[in-house]
């Protein structure tokens, strides 16, 4: 949703106005209120479920299945580089915060056209919403994935996966968890020739957790936790809008055909799919089933999000 907002000095430069950024509406004491709207794309062309967009190292037709992630711990930066933590508003459909953790569920499909509606929603959420302390603010810092703390939990049980943690298509019960992002593409009704596997599956989440909520086992940890970090250093949500843009994502694999392991990458330790989606989305992860699962420069290299104007 998008706010007027008046910028001090309209001659100021693109580089000088990014460092006057200031949150939308409030006070010069209380808190100001923030929106970050994401889009999902193809390099510059918006995608939805009814879609046709080129993708891969092919460059083939492909129709956007499913687009869901988890957002958490989303915070506003500071000139000195300092983190300012975004307050979510009370719990609800899409946002959770319990104690110092904070998750947003951002929904871009809406159970049309090739996103089936036995497991998507006609309801979507394109905005992370909140509050910070009146400030200047220069850019954005996110994680894509749940906190441990709220992750591992059975998405049907109300006692402990209060929504947006209560998804079934979200939840990964092979892992004891959450899909921390559901990234789907098919082949088009009709597209010739056939690919050898019709849908394209990128599902990030936590693999090797010990332990198993399934089976009343609390996990206690995880060998790869696959929360991936990413920093837009000059953003500004009054005017930019986070892109997720699956062409970059997807520009080195072949989405027609699957390699071996799960149909495309499910974020297993050893699937031949998962280095290049990895690389894009800056994890580390390593065919020998050795990669840490941990951030790369904090993210520095990854591609799957960037700012675009509103």
């Amino acid at each position: 949703m998008k706010k007027s907002h008046a910028w001090p000095g309209a001659g100021l430069t693109a580089v000088a106005l990014s460092s006057l950024l200031v949150a939308c509406g409030g006070g010069e004491d209380g808190p100001q209120a923030v929106e970050i709207q994401f889009a999902a794309v193809a390099g510059e062309q918006p995608i939805a479920c009814n879609s046709t967009v080129r993708l891969g190292r092919a460059n083939v037709e492909a129709t956007l299945k499913d687009l869901r992630f988890y957002i958490s711990n989303a915070a506003l930066l500071r000139d000195d580089g300092s983190a300012v933590p975004i307050t979510l508003a009370g719990n609800d459909s899409w946002n959770l915060t319990v104690g110092q953790d904070r998750v947003t569920l951002i929904d871009l499909e809406n159970a049309s056209g090739a996103c089936p509606s036995a497991t998507g929603t006609a309801a979507t959420q394109a905005v992370l919403k909140g509050t910070v302390p009146a400030g200047r603010y220069t850019g954005v810092r996110m994680t894509l994935g749940v906190p441990f703390a709220l992750n591992h939990s059975l998405w049907s049980d109300p006692a402990s996966a209060k929504p947006p943690l209560d998804i079934q298509a979200m939840s990964w019960s092979w892992q004891g968890g959450r899909k921390f992002a559901k990234i789907e593409v098919t082949q088009p009704a009709g597209a010739s020739p056939a690919w050898s596997a019709s849908t394209f599956n990128f599902h990030l989440g936590s693999t090797g957790c010990q332990g198993n909520p399934a089976t009343g086992t609390q996990v206690s940890s995880c060998n790869a936790p696959n929360r991936m970090e990413f920093t837009l250093s000059a953003f500004d949500p009054a005017t930019q809008r986070v892109a997720v843009d699956l062409r970059a994502l997807l520009a080195k694999a072949d989405i027609t055909a699957n390699a071996g392991g799960a149909l495309g990458c499910m974020s297993g330790g050893t699937d031949p799919e998962c280095q290049l989606l990895f690389d894009a989305i800056g994890v580390d992860w390593k065919a020998d089933g050795s990669g840490t699962g941990l951030p790369v420069n904090g993210g520095a290299g990854q591609v799957l999000f960037r700012a675009i104007g509103k």
